[in-house]
């Protein structure tokens, strides 16, 4: 089985390139952010064409999150219950595989601009909601995935100039400690389950050349519980699609597991 998943920065824009690579990935479960669309906008029926059933949560102009499912999905949560938000941000489903159900919890996390400013205070309040939001759904679903783009690098080896970047946004102690929370509720980061080539980023900025010249960011994770991480087998980055003509910033980061 395997799961993916994609800030594809504009479903819109970015639909042929995400029915391309479904075709040539046919993952069990992708997970998308910035979809950037009202939901009435979302092309559910272009996806249900591929194979996959789909849930989405979407605003205008910005943010907006869909899991598409090529098994059942029910159980559907839109943003962090008990936390007030207008951004479309989270949303959850069970998928019934034949291996059994298979919680994933997609996120597109809060940028946070810079150190310091309002929209650094409500990430670190958002993070803190997402945490203790997450404790219940995992006693709730011991098989669990919490994948999405993080908008956390969360080691040195994540950023390609860790010392120039430090204490700038996404490098944060501050965002490192979240992250670090989220693995000690008993998640695992399976892109570190595994020996990966140095320099392994996820994430690279449009501008002076990021892509060409690796200048670039882990930020797009996938996070396992405890019940599923000794059935994952490899957790990989896909940077082709960054090669695409008017690719989105992000590449897909997609792990497999074996079933049960």
């Amino acid at each position: 089985m395997k799961i993916a998943t994609w800030n594809v920065n504009s479903l819109a824009v970015r639909l042929p390139q995400v029915l391309d690579w479904l075709a040539a990935n046919p993952v069990d479960a992708l997970a998308l952010q910035e979809l950037k669309l009202t939901d009435d906008k979302f092309p559910a029926d272009a996806l249900a064409a591929a194979g996959y059933q789909t849930v989405a949560f979407g605003q205008k102009t910005y943010n907006g999150v869909a899991i598409l499912s090529r098994h059942p999905l029910r159980g559907v949560v839109r943003n962090i219950p008990g936390f007030e938000d207008e951004q479309a941000r989270v949303i959850a489903a069970t998928l019934d595989t034949p291996a059994g159900p298979l919680r994933l919890v997609n996120g597109y996390f809060v940028n946070g601009q810079e150190p310091g400013s309002d929209k650094f205070a409500y990430k670190m309040r958002w993070l803190q909601a997402l945490q203790d939001w997450l404790r219940g759904e995992l006693a709730q679903h011991p098989r669990l995935a919490l994948v999405g783009d993080f908008n956390v690098a969360p080691e040195d080896r994540d950023s390609y100039d860790p010392e120039g970047l430090r204490e700038t946004i996404h490098h944060t102690t501050q965002e490192r400690q979240h992250f670090q929370a989220l693995l000690g509720l008993g998640l695992t980061d399976a892109f570190r389950l595994f020996e990966q080539p140095e320099k392994s980023f996820s994430w690279w900025d449009y501008r002076m050349l990021g892509f060409q010249k690796n200048r670039g960011l882990r930020i797009d994770h996938i996070l396992v519980s405890q019940a599923l991480t000794p059935l994952v087998t490899a957790c990989t980055v896909d940077r082709q699609p960054r090669k695409n003509k008017q690719p989105s910033d992000h590449a897909p980061v997609v792990a497999t597991l074996q079933a049960l």
